[in-house]
């Protein structure tokens, strides 16, 4: 059931932010915005406007919503671990104002029919922007090609099993799509041979009861390079506009460059934020509840990753938010699922680093927000700019956050980042002019948009 709106008299209500420091495209300037009929009306020193609410800005920053390339949501088929709808609320919790999700559900997102299943649930239930990737299977060549370039977000193939069996292991077929398709490509790239090399290795010498600290020894930098390097070949080959998801290790950066500006980029990267928070060395406490596909691995690749990204080798910043229940993840590692909750928290895993003075918001909001406006050709979203849709939030630097279960919105009701305070959070959240999120609260009078793209 939706909850009353927070501003009952409009929908889309005209709203007033006074004296805030906005953070956009590598500035921070001190300013008013005025959001009206889902878009930003204006940005200016001083605004003077009839509004429903008025907000006193001083001493917070105005970010651009977060644009998050790469989550599960897990609808349909296993909403027991989450659905679009608790996901989504969690996400704009977090200050992510729009999500594209993966196709791994149940049944495989394969068909244009399945897909517009997703679309049309997140339209009832997604407090958050949406988009759905098409998956890829070793026979549904033609259905791919159906895939409407200006309505959904790309392609998405598995060159490596993860969860869900959507694995794509038949070289004619992945030379077709990638020399056909107009849609970017995502890939997800670990070397089911190599894995499953390690496995058996693995399991011959410590047997099923082996624990989570195998994980990436079983997929190690090798799976990773082998199966990236392949895939970013064979889009060279091909013309592809490729885009490689969560890479975990050192040996991969040199597959990418920063020669060309990120619009003009056919080949790029995204680094997530539990590669770049997490190491082999948590496997310790966190056990089960950091197994996740790519494995998180050693720690002397995480001052690289970092180093990656913020010379742009790395384009954005991502989650692959993917929850499962907490008695599945207590299962012994062999039966555990990979994937772990993190849209709620991704900001402010980032900030951790901006307070240690290793990244500035500015480069912040880059990556989590400008760049997948760029790499996917977001229409009117990714930036603060007047006419775009009023996609925002409001943080506040002063405020200290600890993750506990009584403040989780993830419907699994758990997260590796238990126990763990924070400086920073977000207080207020805008989706299309709406503010869906206040200070703990939802206004769930409205739902989120499908995404359009340029390109």
């Amino acid at each position: 059931m939706k909850k009353s709106s927070i501003l009952k008299n409009n929908p889309v209500p005209a709203i007033l932010i006074k004296n805030i420091s906005i953070v956009n495209e590598g500035v921070i300037t001190v300013a008013d915005v005025f959001m009206n009929n889902g878009r930003i009306e204006k940005i200016a020193p001083q605004i003077n406007k009839e509004s429903s609410l008025e907000i006193d800005g001083t001493g917070k920053y105005l970010m651009p919503g977060i644009i998050d390339d790469q989550v599960h949501f897990r609808e349909p088929g296993l909403t027991h671990k989450a659905s679009i709808y608790t996901e989504s609320r969690a996400a704009v919790a977090g200050g992510i104002t729009s999500f594209m999700e993966m196709p791994n559900t149940v049944p495989n997102a394969l068909t244009q029919e399945l897909l517009e299943d997703k679309y049309r649930i997140a339209s009832r239930s997604s407090l958050a922007n949406y988009s759905f990737f098409m998956g890829v299977s070793n026979d549904n060549y033609d259905e791919v090609m159906r895939t409407p370039v200006e309505d959904v977000c790309g392609i998405k193939i598995f060159m490596g099993s993860s969860t869900g069996n959507m694995l794509v292991d038949n070289i004619q077929v992945l030379e077709r799509v990638f020399g056909n398709t107009p849609k970017i490509i995502a890939t997800h790239c670990e070397s089911e041979t190599i894995v499953k090399r390690n496995m058996e290795k693995a399991l011959s010498q410590y047997g099923e009861n082996m624990q989570a600290n195998m994980h990436p020894v079983i997929r190690d930098e090798e799976a990773c390079f082998a199966s990236s390097s392949y895939a970013v070949d064979l889009a060279k080959k091909c013309g592809t506009r490729l885009h490689v998801l969560h890479i975990s290790t050192e040996e991969e950066i040199a597959l990418f460059d920063n020669i060309l500006p990120l619009e003009q980029k056919k080949i790029t990267a995204e680094v997530c934020v539990h590669h770049l928070h997490f190491s082999s060395d948590d496997y310790a406490a966190l056990g089960n509840k950091i197994k996740c596909n790519p494995a998180i691995k050693d720690a002397r690749h995480k001052p690289k990753l970092f180093e990656a990204l913020l010379q742009n080798k790395f384009d954005v910043i991502a989650t692959d938010h993917a929850p499962h229940t907490l008695d599945e993840k207590n299962q012994i590692y062999m039966k555990a699922p990979a994937g772990l909750p993190l849209v709620q928290h991704s900001l402010q895993l980032m900030l951790t680093f901006y307070f240690n003075n290793q990244i500035t918001l500015e480069r912040i909001v880059e990556k989590m927000c400008h760049a997948p406006a760029i790499l996917f050709g977001v229409k009117d979203r990714g930036y603060l700019r007047e006419g775009y849709y009023a996609d925002a939030f409001i943080l506040d630097l002063n405020a200290t956050q600890t993750v506990a279960t009584d403040n989780l919105f993830y419907k699994c009701a758990w997260s590796p980042l238990e126990g763990k305070t924070f400086r920073g959070r977000v207080t207020d959240t805008f989706v299309n002019g709406n503010i869906v999120y206040m200070n703990g609260q939802f206004d769930e009078s409205s739902n989120g948009m499908r995404l359009k793209f340029t390109r």
